[in-house]
C-alpha cells in the first residue's frame, strides 16, 4: 500500500491528503453538531404568572435548563408564582438553553420596625407604607403633643424600634389627642395597688409620671400606693383639681404602711372640702 503511494506523483498524494483531511473535518463538524444539537431551536414558553413548580416542569420537559436566580416578595401578586423570566416569552433560543426565573416568595420576609414614636401621624403613616407595613387601630390619649405618636404596638404589645416584624403586618398607634380643658378632682390613690391605680388613672386620661419605690419591690403591680403628687387636698383641706394629660407621681411600697392608712382615714373624716380649682 505504502509502495503504491510512493510510486504516485507528489501532487496526487497531496490532493489525496487534503481530501482525507477535509472529510475528517466534515465528519467531526457533523458529529459536533449532532452532540450539541446545532441548528435545533426552541421557542421559550411564557411562564410568568404560573406556579413555580409547574413552570419548572414545563420548561424542563421542553428541553430547557432552569435556574431560579432571585426570590422576592410582592404582596400584590399571588405567592409562589413566576414574576419574571429571561429569555423573554416566545424568544427563539437553542435547545438546552438556561431559562432564569424570578419567583414571588411564599413567606413574607422579616423587616425592621421603624421608629414612629415622637413623629406626627401623617409622617408615621408614610413611614409604615415605605416599610411595607399597614396602619392598624388608632387610639387617642390625652397629651399636650397633639397629633404625635405616643406608642407603637404590634399584636397588642408595645414594640421598640428595629424589632423584627413580618412584611405587611398591622401596627397599632396611640396618638396624642391634646389636653382637655375639663378639670377633675385629683383622685385619691393611697392604699390602692399600683395595677388598680394605673387603670384608674388611664380611665381618666391622667398619665403616670415618676414611680418611686420604697424598700424592696418584688411585684410592682401588687405594690401599694403610699404617697402621690399632687395630693387630693391642699393644706387648707380644699380639693386640688387636675386635667387629662397631666402627670401624677407615685410612691409605692410592697407593704402598706399603717401611718398612710390612718392619714387617709383621718382625711375622710374631715368636713366636706370646698372646691378649689388649680391654676
Amino acid at each position: 500500500m505504502f509502495k503504491s503511494l510512493t510510486n504516485k506523483p507528489f501532487w496526487v498524494n497531496l490532493v489525496t491528503a487534503i481530501v482525507i483531511a477535509l472529510l475528517i473535518l466534515f465528519l467531526f463538524l457533523k458529529m459536533l453538531g449532532w452532540i450539541t444539537k446545532h441548528g435545533d431551536y426552541l421557542k421559550v414558553p411564557a411562564v410568568v404568572g404560573m406556579n413555580t413548580n409547574e413552570a419548572v416542569k414545563l420548561l424542563e420537559k421542553q428541553g430547557f435548563e432552569v435556574y431560579i436566580q432571585d426570590s422576592v416578595f410582592t404582596d400584590t401578586a399571588k405567592r409562589g408564582i413566576i414574576l419574571k423570566q429571561l429569555p423573554d416569552p416566545n424568544a427563539t433560543v437553542k435547545i438546552n438553553r438556561t431559562v432564569f426565573l424570578t419567583v414571588n416568595r411564599y413567606v413574607p420576609p422579616m423587616i425592621d420596625m421603624p421608629k414612629l414614636e415622637g413623629q406626627n401621624l401623617s409622617f408615621a403613616i408614610r413611614m409604615l407604607e415605605r416599610n411595607h407595613l399597614k396602619l392598624g387601630d388608632t387610639t387617642f390619649k390625652p397629651d399636650f403633643a397633639y397629633g404625635s405618636v405616643l406608642e407603637q404596638h404590634y399584636n397588642g404589645m408595645r414594640i421598640p424600634e428595629k424589632s423584627k416584624v413580618q412584611w405587611g403586618s398591622r401596627i397599632d398607634l396611640v396618638i396624642a389627642g391634646g389636653l382637655e380643658n375639663k378639670q377633675m378632682p385629683v383622685p385619691s390613690l393611697i392604699g390602692m395597688t399600683y395595677a388598680d391605680a394605673k387603670a384608674s388613672l388611664e380611665a381618666d386620661g391622667i398619665n403616670i409620671g415618676a414611680v418611686i419605690g420604697e424598700g424592696s419591690i418584688s411585684d410592682t403591680a401588687a405594690a401599694y400606693i403610699i404617697k402621690q403628687r399632687p395630693e387630693r387636698f391642699d393644706e387648707e383641706n380644699m380639693l386640688i383639681y387636675i386635667q387629662s394629660g397631666q402627670l401624677m407621681d407615685l410612691w409605692i411600697s410592697q407593704i402598706m404602711k399603717t401611718s398612710e392608712a390612718d392619714s387617709l382615714s383621718a382625711k375622710k373624716k374631715n368636713n366636706t372640702p370646698k372646691k378649689k380649682e388649680k391654676d
